[in-house]
């Protein structure tokens, strides 16, 4: 019989690795939701639909009778983390309950989290993270969420998991939140303003541990952990399986960029960026490149919040192991990987 998937947030990273995952297996129909439309024609069947709108989800979803399976990667970014509670547990609540009430072979819901459950965004916290460790002082839109579930899969036919990824890496146009876009923008206007390539964060940073998750990696774990039984009500961190630090792989970045690597020169991207704007139509003018808008690849404000967190981001990995999940992906053949795919699709030069 085959599965019908919902992939809420279907064209950000984590939703394009989850329709990837999917989409290697014919036992899997995929409807993908978004605000936007894609591009480009992909795997996924698409709906373009305003979930914080319930009226729009109504009138979009009414028809997907056949959902066994719900993967929710949507989030709305709002200015502050209490700002961020209302629209984001509206948009999940509006997906569940008119899902639950038309498609009566629901079975499972698979909520995409991420490491700001443990604090990531508020400064140093107890690593490496583990799955049990208690929670930080709300608001955080992660535990409306995950409550949400487990509050309404009581007595019902479907269960819940989620899934807590440090970083995600992978390829998604027009979504700026992205932590290889940014560094592959950042070393491509270094290089064009004949500057070597320097680490633009804090000496802290710069040396400690990092973990990261490539998006493919996470879409796999995604689906073993909505058609594993035992995955029922659990959560569970997921990375690559690997420990690096920024001083190590800005070399291999250099090396990647044909460019010499520099000391690090402490910045806020956000302001050295702020007029770079015209350079990047100039690089993309004179290599050929997709005319995509500036602010459309990249997010500067996200890569100055990867960039100068100066502790220690790393997360216990041993339950999804335990549980039956063993991939693993090596960090500079991913970010390598990523490189070349943006090449090919002529995002950078």
């Amino acid at each position: 019989m085959t599965n019908h998937a919902l992939v809420v947030g279907g064209l950000g990273v984590a939703g394009r690795g989850i329709v990837a995952a999917l989409s290697q297996s014919p036992d899997w129909k995929i409807t993908a939701l978004s605000r936007r439309r894609p591009e480009e024609p992909g795997a996924a069947r698409h709906l373009s639909v305003d979930l914080a709108d319930r009226a729009d989800a109504e009138a979009k979803l009414s028809d997907l009778t056949d959902v066994t399976h719900i993967f929710f990667a949507a989030y709305m970014e709002r200015p502050t983390p209490a700002e961020e509670v209302a629209p984001n547990l509206a948009m999940l609540r509006n997906t569940v309950e008119v899902v639950e009430r038309m498609a009566p072979g629901l079975e499972h819901v698979n909520l995409m989290q991420g490491t700001k459950a443990y604090g990531t965004h508020l400064g140093p916290y107890k690593t490496p993270a583990r799955e049990t460790d208690p929670r930080h002082m709300p608001p955080n839109f992660y535990y409306d969420q995950q409550d949400f579930l487990t509050e309404r899969s009581k007595g019902k036919s479907w269960s819940w998991s989620a899934l807590r990824p440090r970083t995600i890496c992978g390829i998604a146009v027009n979504t700026p939140m992205n932590l290889v876009s940014a560094i592959a923008v950042y070393a491509t206007i270094s290089k064009e303003l004949g500057l070597p390539l320097r680490f633009p964060g804090n000496p802290g940073c710069f040396g400690a541990l990092q973990q990261m998750v490539d998006a493919e990696l996470l879409g796999r774990a995604a689906v073993w952990a909505a058609t594993e039984p035992r995955c029922s009500a659990q959560v569970f961190n997921v990375t690559n399986g690997g420990l690096f630090r920024w001083q190590h792989m800005w070399r291999h970045f250099a090396e990647y960029f044909g460019m010499e690597e520099a000391p690090l020169q402490t910045l806020r991207l956000v302001d050295a960026m702020a007029d770079k704007g015209p350079v990047w139509d100039e690089i993309v003018r004179n290599h050929g490149l997709k005319p995509h808008k500036f602010d459309e690849i990249v997010s500067w404000k996200f890569g100055d919040m990867q960039f100068h967190q100066n502790w220690d981001s790393i997360s216990e990995t041993t339950k999804i192991r335990r549980f039956g999940f063993h991939d693993v992906v090596d960090d500079e053949e991913m970010f390598t990987r990523l490189f070349d795919r943006l090449r090919e699709m002529r995002m950078i030069p």
